[in-house]
């Protein structure tokens, strides 16, 4: 009987998103408004692209955000020093992603968006393309893809793989349609033991434990010299919320405008949204709060005169974090203070710069961990208490010069595993 009820619940689940594609296209045209890019390309996310594919024989990778666009970057460079004849087909679904995926581009590369996955789509993504390998980055599972690219017989790896406890529950509550997706993957490159063990259950036969690979993410040397350049030029130290989500800028905020009085300026508050879209908003509650704010995206190489006197700063870049951890004396971790399941807090760590955490880090459970082991990064109940901790380590320069060198310590212990993911995938090659 399993067949029958995993073939009937594909099937249902291929219907409904066929029903669903024209509400699918009116929200990235939605989108769209706010962040153009969206509104890029359309036709290749049902996989019409009017034009011959330049060849065959592609490692295609997919990534579906900035974060993860950012991994197979390190990813990519060690299979480009293994095997430089390789040519990527880099998908993803996220504007973030695909304008991050454009400098990862070699000659005879290519980019194109994930297709829907409805079977028209992507029986013909994989037609027009006919890559030899590919290779999903940490979380994806996509049941007719998977269920395409083994009747074709094309290998799917994913890499530097995770999967939460919460999301092997959701899994599990659809097993008929999300086991057989697992099982039709060739090969899972876990980043942990625990992940390896919750993935195997899920049905991936094939798990190997491979590390993280954003370790292996180099920083930009010059996006940090600029970044620590100009917290020389300020007169106070910079307390960060980095990568900060719906409800934490608010609630920081507010206990921000509940310290007691000092004597001397405050540090300078700043505070780096996850999410472009949010960028406004979060200027608004700053304003709100009776802060005078200075935006990063209204200057170009040097903060002006009236920055550096500001309250506080809004980090409204994308691709600038090596420049706000650089500046940073200490951040917080964004994501961890509501149950969102935190952020990654290796970048932090390889910048040097010292972090703390909130009670929520499931998404990112070992590396949090071994950070904390390491001390690099210290665990705060809230985001009141993280402040008061960061505001003593602002003033506190022997305990935040021995965080900042654990950090870069912790970093360069757990690199490697860009390397040893290259060496599975050229094996399948």
């Amino acid at each position: 009987m399993r067949p029958v009820t995993e073939f009937l619940a594909w099937a249902l689940y291929a219907a409904l998103l066929r029903l669903l594609t024209p509400f699918y296209l009116l929200r990235l045209w939605r989108r769209g408004a706010a962040e153009p890019r969206y509104r890029e390309a359309l036709g290749e996310r049902l996989a019409f692209y009017g034009r011959p594919a330049p060849g065959r024989g592609w490692v295609w990778l997919h990534a579906v955000s900035l974060g993860e666009t950012r991994a197979a970057g390190a990813l990519i460079a060690a299979l480009r020093a293994q095997d430089p004849t390789l040519r990527f087909l880099l998908t993803h679904s996220t504007a973030t992603g695909r304008e991050a995926a454009e400098a990862l581009l070699a000659p005879g590369d290519a980019l194109t968006w994930l297709p829907y996955d409805t079977p028209g789509a992507v029986r013909r993504f994989l037609r027009h393309w006919q890559p030899r390998l590919g290779v999903l980055m940490e979380t994806e599972v996509w049941p007719t893809l998977q269920r395409e690219a083994e009747k074709r017989g094309l290998p799917l790896v994913i890499a530097n793989a995770r999967l939460s406890e919460k999301s092997l529950r959701q899994g599990l509550r659809f097993a008929a349609l999300m086991r057989p997706a697992a099982r039709r993957m060739t090969l899972a490159l876990a980043q942990t033991e625990a992940d390896a063990a919750r993935i195997r259950a899920m049905g991936t036969a094939r798990v190997e434990v491979a590390g993280n690979l954003k370790y292996d993410i180099a920083v930009d040397a010059v996006l940090l010299a600029r970044g620590q350049a100009w917290a020389a030029q300020l007169a106070r130290p910079v307390l960060m919320l980095a990568v900060s989500r719906e409800g934490e800028e608010a609630a920081l905020l507010q206990a921000w405008q509940a310290l007691p009085a000092q004597p001397g300026p405050r540090p300078l508050l700043l505070i780096v949204p996850r999410h472009p879209q949010r960028f406004d908003e979060v200027a608004a509650l700053m304003q709100a709060g009776g802060l005078q704010i200075a935006r990063r995206s209204s200057w170009q190489d040097l903060p002006p005169t009236e920055a550096l006197a500001a309250d506080a700063w809004l980090g409204d870049s994308m691709r600038e974090m090596p420049l706000y951890y650089g500046l940073a004396r200490v951040a917080l971790l964004g994501g961890s203070f509501e149950p969102l399941g935190g952020q990654n807090l290796i970048e932090a760590a390889a910048c040097g710069c010292p972090v703390l955490a909130g009670p929520h880090t499931f998404n990112f459970a070992e590396a949090t961990e071994l950070a904390l082991a390491a001390g690099a990064a210290r665990r705060c109940a809230d985001l009141p208490h993280a402040l008061q901790r960061g505001l003593t380590l602002c003033t506190d320069d022997a305990a935040r010069d021995a965080m900042s060198d654990k950090a870069r310590t912790f970093s360069a212990a757990h690199r490697g595993a860009a390397a040893r993911m290259a060496s599975a995938l050229r094996a399948l090659i």
